[in-house]
C-alpha cells in the first residue's frame, strides 16, 4: 500500500516543466466532454468503410550538408563569452505552440529568470501562462519546487552544473531550451549533431543589432540571433521539432543580460516550507533530451 501511495504522488517533471502541453491536453479532454440531453436516444453508429490511406511519396533526397564557417565562428564566440564568465543572469520570454483538439496550435507564454554561478550554482524561476515553479542547484543537490501544489523534489549529490544538466535531461526528462547556454562548453553541446549551419543575415532584436543564423540537426531545426560585436550574446532562439506531428515551434527571447552580477549565496539554496511535501523525481520515463 505504501509503495502504491508513494508511486501515486511521484512528481513528473516532464509535466511540471512542460505544463503548457498538459494544459492543452486538458483542454482537449474537456472539449470532448459535451453534455447531452437527458433522454436523448442512443443512435447506432453508421458503418464506415475503411479506405486505404495513401501515403505521399517523398522522392526528394535530403539536402546536402551545408556548413558556413562564419556561422560556426560566431556560435563559438558566443559560447566563449558565456563560458568565460564566472556568473551571469538573464530574463527570458518564451512561447510554445501546442495543438488543440481542433488541430490549430495554441500559444502559451512564460517568463523565466536565470542566475548562474560557475562551477556549481544555479537558480531558475518560471511563471506566466504555466504554473509557477522554481529550480535550485546549491553545488550539492538539485531541487525542484512547485509552490502552487507545495511539492518539492531533491536529487542525489551532483558536483557541477554540467553534471546537474545531464541529470535534468537524461534522468528527470526535463526539456529546458536554455540549458545549452549553461554548460561549461556550450559550443560543444550545440554543434554535436549539426548537419547544416548557414548565415541568414543582419537583424534586430528589441532594437539591438544582431546576426541571424540557422542550423539543422536530424530531429531539430533551430535558429539563433546573436548580438553584434565582442559580447556576442544570444538574443533570440527559435526551434522546430521535426519528429513531432505538425512540427511545433518554440521561441524564446533573452534580455537583461548581466555578465558580472552580485549574487547572494542564499539564493541558490532551497529552503522547503514547513508543510511542503517531499516527493521523488520521476526518472522512469524515456529520455528525450531535445534541449537547445
Amino acid at each position: 500500500m505504501q509503495n502504491e501511495q508513494k508511486k501515486s504522488i511521484k512528481i513528473s517533471l516532464q509535466r511540471t516543466l512542460l505544463p503548457a502541453i498538459v494544459l492543452a491536453l486538458s483542454v482537449q479532454g474537456c472539449a470532448h466532454q459535451e453534455k447531452k440531453p437527458v433522454n436523448e436516444p442512443v443512435q447506432p453508429a453508421a458503418k464506415v468503410e475503411q479506405q486505404p490511406v495513401v501515403q505521399p511519396e517523398n522522392t526528394a533526397p535530403p539536402p546536402a550538408p551545408i556548413i558556413d564557417q562564419y556561422a560556426l565562428d560566431r556560435l563559438k564566440q558566443m559560447s566563449d563569452t558565456l563560458a568565460s564568465t564566472k556568473a551571469f543572469t538573464f530574463h527570458a520570454n518564451s512561447l510554445i505552440e501546442v495543438p488543440a483538439v481542433t488541430g490549430q496550435f495554441l500559444t502559451f507564454f512564460t517568463d523565466t529568470d536565470v542566475a548562474l554561478q560557475r562551477p556549481n550554482k544555479l537558480r531558475v524561476d518560471v511563471s506566466g501562462d504555466v504554473p509557477s515553479f522554481q529550480f535550485y542547484f546549491d553545488g550539492a543537490k538539485f531541487s525542484a519546487f512547485d509552490p502552487y501544489k507545495n511539492l518539492h523534489s531533491v536529487s542525489d549529490p551532483l558536483a557541477t552544473i554540467d553534471e546537474m544538466l545531464e541529470f535534468v535531461a537524461t534522468k528527470a526528462h526535463i526539456n529546458f531550451p536554455s540549458a545549452d547556454f549553461m554548460y561549461s562548453n556550450p559550443y560543444a553541446v550545440m554543434t554535436k549533431n549539426l548537419t547544416h549551419a548557414i548565415v541568414v543575415g543582419p537583424s534586430m532584436v528589441n532594437g539591438v543589432p544582431c546576426e541571424h543564423f540557422a542550423y539543422m540537426e536530424p530531429a531539430l531545426n533551430w535558429e539563433i540571433w546573436i548580438e553584434k560585436g565582442k559580447r556576442a550574446l544570444p538574443l533570440r532562439l527559435a526551434m522546430t521539432y521535426k519528429q513531432v506531428p505538425n512540427f511545433p515551434r518554440f521561441m524564446v527571447e533573452y534580455k537583461d543580460w548581466n555578465l558580472n552580477p552580485k549574487l547572494n549565496a542564499d539564493m541558490f539554496v532551497f529552503k522547503a516550507p514547513a508543510n511542503a511535501k517531499l516527493i521523488e523525481f520521476d526518472i522512469s520515463g524515456p529520455s528525450k533530451n531535445q534541449s537547445k
